[in-house]
């Protein structure tokens, strides 16, 4: 068994394979270590069917990019050029920043970062007969499109990249069984946690379910109890510095 009472304190990220760069960043920076539960892996898509609807996604009077991955994948296929008249938005300051990168700097977000947050944005309320591309994956953000179709919205939708379920690393599972450190779980996805939890053997699940939750939202702060988590806490936002302002405050809280 592997004696982890003196490595700190972690953080568990359930984030894509490769995608965790900016958690362990942040977590370093306030003395923590990460581990990666990873359920899945992020693959951009190139065929001609997606770039077709992402051509005619760009074209639409307002478009609305749902995560930074849809952002990156998007501009592998095609230079992301805003036309005059057009409305850029993003989900949250993440896939913001991801537009600003790639040339894009007018774009807007709620400052509520889910898709409730979005919804309640003035620029979606009255959509009677407008285009909106909605540049995403097959199944990212299920409450956003049928919100939008319903408010009446033409939704050109783009779906540039999909989630491929991959297996738990076994060393992974072994770190969480025997980590005897504190640790906080990180949650902004609901899709993640899922899956994640689809796979743990007993042993982990209740390792997993025992940590603290540190989630992005009050949606998913309700998603996270149901599932099983004792003690929940909602960060300001889904942003790595955000989740971890969370983590540690709690953390340092529990070692005093």
């Amino acid at each position: 068994m592997t004696d982890t009472k003196n490595e700190g304190w972690y953080v568990i990220s359930l984030r894509a394979s490769g995608d965790h760069q900016a958690l362990r960043r942040a977590a370093a920076r306030r003395g923590a270590r990460l581990l990666a539960l990873s359920p899945w892996r992020i693959q951009a898509r190139a065929d001609e069917a997606t770039r077709t609807a992402l051509t005619s996604a760009l074209q639409a009077e307002r478009v609305l990019f749902t995560s930074p991955a849809a952002v990156d994948a998007a501009a592998g296929l095609e230079t992301l050029t805003a036309r005059r008249g057009q409305q850029w938005l993003a989900v949250g300051s993440g896939t913001a920043q991801a537009l600003h990168r790639r040339g894009i700097t007018d774009v807007v977000h709620p400052s509520r970062m889910d898709s409730e947050g979005l919804l309640a944005m003035p620029e979606l309320q009255h959509l009677e007969g407008s285009q909106l591309g909605f540049v995403s994956a097959p199944d990212g953000r299920n409450l956003l499109a049928p919100s939008l179709v319903a408010r009446g919205a033409h939704v050109l939708r783009a779906d540039v990249y999909a989630r491929h379920d991959i297996p738990l690393l076994s060393t992974a599972l072994n770190k969480l069984q025997n980590l005897a450190a504190p640790a906080c779980v990180l949650i902004s996805s609901s899709g993640a946690l899922d899956r994640v939890l689809q796979q743990l053997p007993a042993p982990a699940r209740a390792a997993l379910l025992a940590r603290p939750a540190v989630v992005a939202s009050e949606r998913l702060a309700e998603h996270a109890r149901v599932s099983g988590f004792r003690e929940v806490l909602t960060a300001a936002g889904p942003r790595p510095v955000q989740l971890l302002d969370a983590a540690a405050t709690r953390t340092r809280a529990a070692i005093r």
